[in-house]
């Protein structure tokens, strides 16, 4: 069963969703994330670590942008560490529920990758706008697994 929500947001172990054998981490705020890639963020802020699948969810949203001439979006570190954040919170919860910060989001759960993520996001009308937002200009993206196999999916937004 596949679940999204998406929309512009006005208001105990986990694993990251790198595959079957991600090992058991703590919250974001005190883990290290696992299959690392270093991913310019600025030059003035310092490289910011991704996991695979959160580094697909950045590469497929801004190619969607591309199709559609908007430009890429910026990761921006404080929105990363609070989409994982809040990855980490609904995988704890077992609840799909959107943050209270004010940021646009796109939320999810069942799906097996970055790209089934996307390609589901876009497909649905609320999800597709937050991606095509031409004001949006930085992102921050997770996903965490349940112990049960779910994952847990989440891209912020913000001007």
């Amino acid at each position: 069963m596949l679940y999204l929500l998406g929309m512009l947001s006005t208001a105990a172990a986990m694993m990251f969703a790198d595959g079957a054998n991600a090992p058991t981490v703590t919250p974001p705020a005190a883990n290290q994330p696992v299959s690392m890639t270093t991913v310019p963020v600025r030059p003035e802020i310092k490289k910011l670590n991704l996991n695979s699948f959160e580094q697909g969810i950045v590469d497929r949203t801004n190619a969607q942008r591309a199709q559609y001439g908007l430009p890429a979006l910026e990761i921006d570190p404080t929105l990363q560490e609070q989409a994982r954040s809040h990855a980490a919170w609904m995988t704890n919860n077992r609840s799909l529920q959107h943050t209270s910060a004010m940021v646009g989001e796109n939320i999810g759960l069942g799906q097996h990758s970055a790209e089934e993520i996307v390609t589901d996001w876009m497909n649905s009308s609320g999800h597709r706008a937050n991606i095509l937002n031409g004001s949006y200009h930085k992102i921050g993206a997770a996903a965490y697994t349940a112990a049960d196999g779910s994952i847990y999916w989440c891209e912020q937004f913000v001007r």
